[in-house]
């Protein structure tokens, strides 16, 4: 009598139930297609880091030139010690859920101190701001233009890498979202819901920084295609 093997019994082990469970699901109980659209998955993560890599370089990019004018008399770049101090402050906020004071700037200067860490040289020497820039994670660029760096960053200096009239509350709902859809893409979870909009908001945001780029990423991003082509 002839075996009926299944081709898909390895999947669990290697995926764990609980994950290929959510593809399961997608996929109305159908072993075949469910593996074929965690490929799909996986291939559109991909394509979202791509696009997300060019969106990242270009936001850090920008924000580094509007910030470079904020500079302070004496210094060299906005990473400097002084002007870093006037950009980010120590600054007592009551958390609501605690009641507890805290410093909203606490985490931004944190994140300078091992970006300067892993930029530093081994000759003793101060770190490049470029290296300094470049170790600066998504986040700490996508936390510029909160609620709270709205006074000392966004007003007097970092409006001006976008358009006239660009919408900070806007700009950081977008920024905020694409902050967290990043982290899930790296961490290799589902991305089959709100996939679209992510992309939408890529594009917008891509397009407020440059249209060349725009019209650059459009031209060699696979995200919509693949979209397109969910089993």
């Amino acid at each position: 009598m002839a075996q009926n093997l299944d081709s898909t019994g390895w999947v669990e082990e290697w995926l764990s139930a609980g994950r290929f469970t959510t593809y399961l699901s997608a996929s109305g109980g159908d072993r075949n297609r469910a593996l074929a659209l965690y490929e799909w998955n996986a291939q559109l993560s991909a394509a979202f880091l791509h696009d997300l890599s060019h969106l990242e370089v270009g936001l850090r990019n920008a924000c580094d030139r509007a910030l470079q004018r904020a500079t302070v008399a004496g210094e060299f770049h906005w990473t400097d010690a002084r002007t870093l101090s006037a950009l980010f402050p120590i600054t007592a906020r009551r958390n609501r859920a605690s009641g507890l004071q805290t410093d909203s700037n606490r985490i931004p200067r944190e994140n300078f101190e091992r970006a300067r860490a892993a930029a530093a040289s081994t000759n003793g020497l101060p770190p490049v701001p470029g290296k300094v820039i470049a170790e600066l994670m998504f986040g700490f660029w996508t936390f510029l233009v909160a609620d709270s760096h709205e006074k000392t960053v966004w007003v007097p200096h970092l409006y001006k890498a976008f358009p006239s009239g660009t919408d900070r509350r806007r700009l950081n709902t977008s920024l905020a979202s694409l902050r967290t859809f990043r982290n899930r893409v790296a961490h290799h979870e589902n991305i089959l819901r709100g996939s679209e909009d992510m992309r939408r908001r890529i594009v917008y945001l891509v397009r407020l920084l440059s249209e060349e780029a725009s019209a650059h990423l459009q031209a060699h991003s696979e995200v919509g295609s693949l979209l397109r082509q969910r089993p």
